[in-house]
């Protein structure tokens, strides 16, 4: 699965290189994110993300783009020594997101984005004080992730972009058990800021 990801994202990367009418590049940076339906609160859990983009003009103002990376998410909560809360939880889930997305050109600087984002889970886990949870306490995620997603660019270089953006999944990534447990109460679902660099490959 790692080697033939790989090779889909050298492809995706060539394939827009050589598109004359076509942007393509690496990109690379980090997530800070929560699971909004278990028990934790804030953007406690951070996260790497790896991959690439294309992108192309459809106006001087409007651009559409698309990309392949890995991206990890999911939530953290950590003992607090001043309330006397021990309890420790870690969600880890790792997703190849393919999102897409429409710009807008503010400035020939700063644009602004906003699309939407299929996610494949490729893998999973929960972790609490005792470790991996127990076979009877596992609940698992849905395969696929769908997410609503907003942010701005800004070109720092001719070849170097930054990006901020927000996502959020508007379809449950793990659904109601039917029992309320203390690591979960709802429908649960990806909750992300990312931060990351574009790097432009080619002319």
């Amino acid at each position: 699965m790692k080697r033939i990801l790989l090779l889909t994202l050298v492809c995706f990367s060539v394939f827009a290189v050589q598109a004359q009418r076509f942007e393509g590049g690496i990109l690379g940076g980090l997530n800070a994110s929560q699971v909004d339906g278990d028990f934790t609160h804030g953007y406690h859990k951070p996260g790497i993300l790896l991959g690439g983009y294309v992108q192309t003009d459809l106006s001087r103002v409007i651009y559409t783009g698309a990309e392949i990376k890995y991206s990890q998410k999911g939530s953290r909560k950590n003992p607090d020594t001043d309330t006397g809360d021990q309890e420790k939880y870690i969600m880890r889930l790792g997703y190849m997101d393919v999102p897409v997305y429409l710009g807008v050109r503010t400035s020939q600087a700063i644009s602004f984005i906003a699309g939407l984002s299929v996610g494949y889970l490729m893998h999973s886990g929960e972790w609490d004080n005792h470790g991996p949870f127990p076979p009877e306490d596992d609940r698992p995620f849905n395969e696929f992730d769908y997410q609503a997603l907003i942010g701005t660019r800004i070109e720092l270089t001719n070849r170097l972009k930054f990006d901020l953006r927000l996502a959020y999944s508007f379809l449950p990534t793990r659904d109601l058990p039917g029992e309320i447990y203390w690591y979960w109460w709802d429908d649960q679902y990806n909750n992300v800021i990312s931060t990351s660099l574009f790097y432009r490959l080619g002319r």
